[in-house]
């Protein structure tokens, strides 16, 4: 099976830094069922083509599982495009497909004009599925039935495109559409689709698979119809939607400030957290929902902090925070100490353990309440750090603010919004279950009848608890 790369833009030789392969030099890499081939038919200043052939040894493929058949043998596996291409694209193009270019990080950024050509792909539903998944994503589709035997036309066509795909984007983003799109078009995967596979989907897709007109096809196809793994797919991306600033997420507060506050309760709210993350003696902290990087930018002025972890599940609302904290500006030494990542918050995520701290600053009332169990899982039992700052609105406050018609939530993104005594009681009960003591602070100037406007709570693990 073969795929050729191909751009005009000048110098076009630069594609040899992206996909980091040289242009002079033809390399092999061993697969686990064959060998894949990297050389440039053509690399000149005015035109770059890389090609990607992958050779199959189709007893490889299935050797050890189990009684062979015929069918095994004779199929089209070694030849069609699919999930054996995909897999070659991670193996051989993984660093580009990251959009990581040590050499010449400039070009990673910049959108090129590429020309992609697979001469053979299993595409079951024909060309008008293939404009259905590529097109939305900015390309231009161009494809021909290839013919059953080209000596004896009258057998008719195959289910086999050949596709050209042109259109202007970063060449990270079009081997990460390549490596989702291509198996999801054949629909079968030469091995065992486990959990795993989903999150591979969900890293590829990111920034581009939630808001496809055809994401349910893609991952239904892509995950073989294996309902738990599509069904915990698309939940991640409803997810992903449910905060996408758009962003009325973060946009469309109803009230942002109380009434006779000393000042503004977004200063307020950061440094109460600031206190207790001092107070805690916190160096490794986590922005749980970080959002635009309000947060971040108050903690990377402290420090003590050593490193700052910002996580959302929204791509556009972390490319804010990246320019919100001028992070592509920043010197080397600071920029060290902090990083963005893209997850769910109720996605359990080993790599997050071993923290100081961790800081859900107006983030629970964004979850539906029948997800706070997932969250309450992936913060206190898997991520478990020493201390967990919870702040969220008191609805008991919004009586004072008199624009806030009655029964309407401060936000129009909020799932809920608690009385302190609703607060209390979820927080008693997760740190009860979870090994954890908590306390309680007011946020803002305590109105004697109705409250803090924020309420906050600070978990700290206790001594002697199982972990």
């Amino acid at each position: 099976m073969l795929l050729t790369i191909t751009t005009n833009r000048r110098p076009a030789t630069d594609l040899g830094f992206l996909l980091h392969k040289h242009p002079d030099k033809a390399q092999a890499f061993g697969l686990s069922a064959g060998t894949a081939h990297v050389f440039y038919p053509r690399a000149a200043e005015d035109e770059c083509t890389a090609a990607l052939l992958v050779e199959i040894d189709p007893i490889a493929l299935v050797r050890g599982r189990g009684p062979a058949t015929l069918t095994q043998y004779v199929n089209d596996r070694p030849y069609a495009a699919g999930s054996q291409l995909a897999v070659a694209l991670r193996a051989v193009f993984g660093t580009a497909l990251n959009g990581r270019c040590a050499a010449r990080p400039e070009l990673v950024t910049e959108e090129l004009p590429l020309r992609i050509r697979v001469p053979s792909l299993s595409a079951p539903g024909g060309l008008e599925v293939v404009r259905r998944l590529f097109e939305p994503l900015g390309w231009r589709v161009e494809g021909a039935p290839v013919a059953l035997d080209p000596e004896f036309p009258e057998w008719g066509e195959s289910r086999y495109l050949d596709l050209t795909l042109t259109g202007t984007l970063r060449l990270a983003d079009a081997l990460r559409q390549l490596y989702v799109l291509l198996p999801a078009l054949d629909g079968a995967k030469h091995y065992w689709v486990s959990q795993d596979e989903a999150d591979k989907l969900l890293r590829a897709g990111e920034g581009w698979l939630g808001d496809h007109p055809e994401k349910e096809l893609i991952t239904n196809r892509y995950l073989v119809r294996r309902k738990t793994y599509v069904d915990y797919a698309l939940s991640r991306l409803a997810e992903a939607d449910d905060l996408e600033p758009g962003d009325d997420a973060l946009t469309e507060a109803r009230v942002t400030e109380a009434p006779d506050q000393p000042e503004p309760l977004s200063v307020q709210r950061q440094g109460s957290v600031l206190a207790v993350l001092r107070a805690a003696g916190a160096q490794r902290v986590l922005d749980l929902g970080c959002g635009g990087g309000a947060l971040l930018r108050v903690l990377l002025r402290e420090p003590s902090f050593t490193e700052i972890v910002g996580l959302d599940v929204s791509s556009r609302a972390l490319d804010a925070a990246e320019r919100r904290l001028r992070l592509d500006r920043m010197p080397e030494h600071a920029r060290s100490r902090i990083s963005l990542r893209q997850s769910a918050l109720t996605y359990a995520d080993p790599a997050l353990a071993g923290y100081d701290a961790a800081v859900l600053m107006e983030v629970i009332e964004h979850v539906e309440e029948d997800r706070l169990p997932a969250l309450e899982h992936a913060v206190f039992a898997v991520a478990r750090p020493r201390t967990v700052v919870v702040t969220t609105p008191n609805a008991e406050y919004n009586v004072r603010f008199e624009t806030l018609p009655a029964g309407t939530y401060r936000h129009s993104d909020h799932r809920f919004e608690w009385t302190r005594a609703q607060f209390r009681g979820w927080a008693s009960r997760v740190a009860a279950s979870h090994g954890y003591q908590v306390r309680y602070l007011p946020v803002g100037v305590d109105d004697p009848e109705v409250g803090p406007p924020t309420q906050l709570a600070v978990f700290t693990e206790a001594e002697g608890s199982a972990k």
